[in-house]
């Protein structure tokens, strides 16, 4: 589409990629049949076309709104849109930076700058957050249901994990509240890993991916954290570790974008590709090592639920299924499985009302085929389908990890 910056606009750091995504846009409106949001609501501004035009707008001068605001708000970044669409719109990207245009010029009310600054605050820092789920646990009956939900519903006590020990070894992103929500996620990682002569190198140093700033008003803050992770893994690269492994899509995503993120930073724009070439999301890795080491196959039936950012971000949609199939898993049949469960990240607690109406219809789609357990890759997708107490879900790293020991 034809588009016409405004100087204030062309001074924007992004501006040149933010024109260029516009023109790639022929406004065709493929994308609005995939975009979870219009297919509830209907309004052409909460589909990926609409939220296209508000953006022009805005940086072609027109002033920004607080409905301008709660349309881009209202997005789940789910990017089912970018694999849709015909033209290859990188509209994740100008999303991201019209959003900060937006917030910029349009102040929050204080109720969502407490919740929003506290998400920040609370989730990357894993100690007080685990010290937290304890407290809420404790006063479950207490709390508001949108609260109330975010608890684990069943224990998830962590296991052992074996010592480093094999010539082979990879690096493992820990995750921020994933350690309290899903303790044995990444011990299971290891404990399979270690099945196939791979060790899980630790790196206290490496912390939060800095997706949860990013997309939280807090676009800074989130590429210090991505150098703070760059500076951390760095030398373990250098000393012969193969791979940064994430057992959350959402975190890969995010570091898939690190290279793109900090192309223009002198200091890191090289690191920073070669981190993103180097990061793997665990089912690239388990892949293409030779499973039939394994035997791991269960009577149950398995639902899988593929993350967004799995499919659309990372474009590994089906290869947790195939894994799994592989492993002479029972998978059962799910129908519309590009849709998003409603979780992408913290949009479950700022847009608590789409979120579970999403998460409501992507249950029943899971459901469709009486499963007797729902797995998925990613810990927000796990705790936001949890949280409606009906089919048990879990990483399915633990299935494999679960279905050896047995």
């Amino acid at each position: 589409m034809q588009t016409t910056l405004s100087e204030e606009s062309r001074q924007l750091p992004r501006a040149a990629e933010a024109e260029k995504i516009l023109r790639t846009c022929v406004h065709c409106g493929f994308c609005n049949a995939t975009c979870p949001t219009y297919q509830l609501l209907g309004d052409e501004l909460d589909g990926p076309r609409g939220r296209i035009y508000l953006i022009k707008q805005v940086l072609e001068g027109a002033p920004a709104t607080e409905q301008t605001q709660l349309h881009l708000d209202r997005c789940l970044s789910c990017r089912n849109c970018e694999t849709t669409c015909p033209s290859g719109v990188d509209y994740h990207n100008l999303l991201d930076i019209g959003r900060a245009v937006v917030d910029q010029a349009v102040p929050r009310p204080a109720a969502q700058r407490l919740l929003r600054e506290g998400l920040r605050a609370l989730a990357p820092n894993p100690g007080m957050f685990k010290g937290l789920l304890r407290v809420g646990t404790t006063f479950r009956p207490l709390l508001p249901r949108m609260f109330e939900s975010k608890l684990p519903q069943r224990s998830s006590a962590s296991g052992s994990r074996p010592a480093p020990r094999h010539a082979r070894r990879v690096l493992l992103l820990e995750g921020c509240v994933q350690p309290g929500l899903s303790p044995n996620t990444n011990d299971a990682t290891a404990r399979v890993l270690d099945r196939l002569g791979i060790s899980v190198t630790p790196v206290a140093e490496a912390g939060c991916c800095g997706a949860l700033d990013y997309h939280l008003d807090a676009q800074a803050k989130g590429l210090d954290r991505a150098r703070q992770n760059i500076d951390a893994w760095w030398p373990h690269l250098e000393n012969g570790a193969e791979a940064i492994v994430q057992t959350a899509s959402g975190c890969g995503a995010f570091i898939k974008d690190y290279g793109h993120l900090l192309a223009q930073d002198p200091r890191y724009a090289d690191k920073a590709r070669q981190i993103s070439e180097r990061t793997l999301d665990l089912v690239q890795i388990l892949a293409r090592e030779p499973l039939e080491k394994l035997c791991a196959a269960s009577q149950r039936r398995i639902a899988v639920h593929c993350p967004c950012t799995l499919q659309h971000a990372l474009k590994l949609g089906g290869a947790v299924e195939t894994l799994l199939t592989r492993l002479g898993f029972n998978l059962t049949a799910v129908p519309d499985g590009h849709l998003c469960c409603g979780s992408a990240g913290t949009y479950s607690l700022t847009q608590p009302t789409l979120a579970r109406q999403l998460r409501d219809n992507r249950l029943n789609a899971l459901e469709s085929d009486r499963p007797d357990l729902i797995v998925t890759s990613n810990i927000g997708c796990q705790n936001h389908l949890a949280g409606a107490g009906r089919t048990q879900v879990v990483h399915w790293i633990e299935l494999v990890d679960q279905s050896l020991a047995e």
